[in-house]
């Protein structure tokens, strides 16, 4: 276990996040003390990518990724007046300034579960 490389990717789409925020949900795996995650290490690339939505907030979701590892899911959060509540706001694909059209949103990933980083 290399710690000094983050895993990747630090950009998800926002179905494969919605499935690994289901798995988190699904699970009903009790974890022993030794094993339970306690906190999270965060790279400042997925920091700096959701504050780049220029949101006034961000939100974190809990996921299981495909290595069967719990991850936080980062999002920017919009307070809407209309609703009172903060909306998710996602981040564009690879290489298109904006999300309009039909690209598929992104999430912000790539922390590690501690223990064991």
């Amino acid at each position: 276990m290399e710690e000094e490389k983050f895993p990747g990717p630090i950009k998800v789409t926002l179905p494969v996040a919605k499935e690994w925020e289901k798995r988190y949900d699904d699970d009903t795996t009790i974890e022993d003390s030794k094993k339970k995650v306690k906190s999270f290490l965060i790279p400042r690339e997925s920091l700096e990518l959701v504050l780049k939505l220029d949101t006034t907030a961000v939100r974190a979701y809990i996921g299981i990724n495909d290595d069967k590892e719990k991850t936080l899911l980062f999002v920017g959060a919009q307070y809407d007046p209309e609703t009172k509540k903060y909306l998710d706001v996602y981040g564009p694909p690879p290489g298109i300034d904006e999300c309009d059209g039909d690209p598929i949103p992104l999430v912000y990933d790539g922390t590690r579960p501690s223990p064991p980083f």
